[in-house]
């Protein structure tokens, strides 16, 4: 696994956008169930089904995603079964859930602070240049639209699937596609484990590609994120949207000039 830290590919502007989708993401993680019961150390039995009644009522589902309808029970309070085993009891829900939301709501959910860290990096490290490239309004359409495309893609291929599905990375991950199409030779400084986590300048097709193969890879394996309820094929759909996408959003053929003023030894462009 190759794991970016920053790329040497300058933009025009501040990414405004990429910078408060990494905020809104960090916040809305904080107040959720997840979060504090990451930071104790532990989950008891009460705090999973806390956990899995907030999933199910915010997070999108393929089966309310392809029905367009919500599921009619949910998690409720902690209890035991005859054989004195604990789980969760099901109770009918007492909100009005729209499918439709729920998709843009589980871009800002998470499972763990690891999922949270990792997808808030690739976004960090990538979605400046697209932004930049597509200004900041049709990037945010754009990062919504692969999000959207990713879930209900997933969606169609399990249709009865009660799996809640949580995470930035379907939208990320056409991030991830747009950069590899739009700037396949800029230089990615990555961490390589085999080598000590030392960082090295790869090529975007590189630290890219090899990421896309991976989430390929797991697709043919184990299908699902363990414990995390993110689903890999939706990783898979929102690269591939990200790069079918980007090429119409484009305003310009060429990447616009990156502004330059003159300092002792030659133009540098500012960073």
């Amino acid at each position: 696994m190759v794991l970016p830290i920053y790329d040497r590919n300058p933009v025009r502007r501040t990414p405004v956008v990429t910078y408060a989708l990494i905020a809104i993401n960090v916040v809305v993680f904080l107040l959720t169930p997840v979060a504090s019961a990451g930071l104790s150390g532990g989950s008891s039995t009460e705090q999973v089904c806390q956990q899995q009644a907030f999933f199910h009522r915010y997070a999108a589902i393929p089966k309310e995603l392809i029905s367009n309808e919500q599921l009619p029970t949910t998690y409720g309070p902690a209890s035991t079964d005859a054989a004195g085993q604990p789980g969760c009891l099901a109770v009918r829900p007492n909100y009005e859930k729209s499918p439709v939301l729920s998709v843009l709501f589980s871009m800002f959910l998470h499972g763990g602070w690891l999922h949270l860290l990792g997808n808030m990096l690739f976004l960090f490290v990538f979605g400046n240049n697209i932004e930049d490239r597509l200004g900041r309004l049709r990037y945010l359409g754009f990062y919504l639209i692969c999000g959207y495309v990713a879930a209900y893609g997933y969606a169609s291929y399990a249709p009865e699937s009660t799996t809640t599905l949580v995470g930035a990375s379907g939208a990320i991950a056409g991030v991830l596609g747009a950069y590899l199409f739009l700037y396949p030779r800029a230089r990615v400084v990555s961490l390589l484990p085999f080598l000590f986590f030392i960082p090295v300048p790869l090529p975007a097709w590189l630290v890219l590609g090899s990421w896309f193969l991976l989430q390929y890879a797991y697709v043919q394996g184990a299908g699902l994120a363990a414990g995390s309820s993110v689903a890999y094929l939706a990783h898979v759909i929102g690269f591939l949207t990200g790069v079918v996408l980007i090429l119409p959003l484009l305003r310009h053929p060429q990447p616009p000039p990156v502004p330059r003023r003159r300092v002792r030894g030659g133009p540098q462009p500012y960073q």
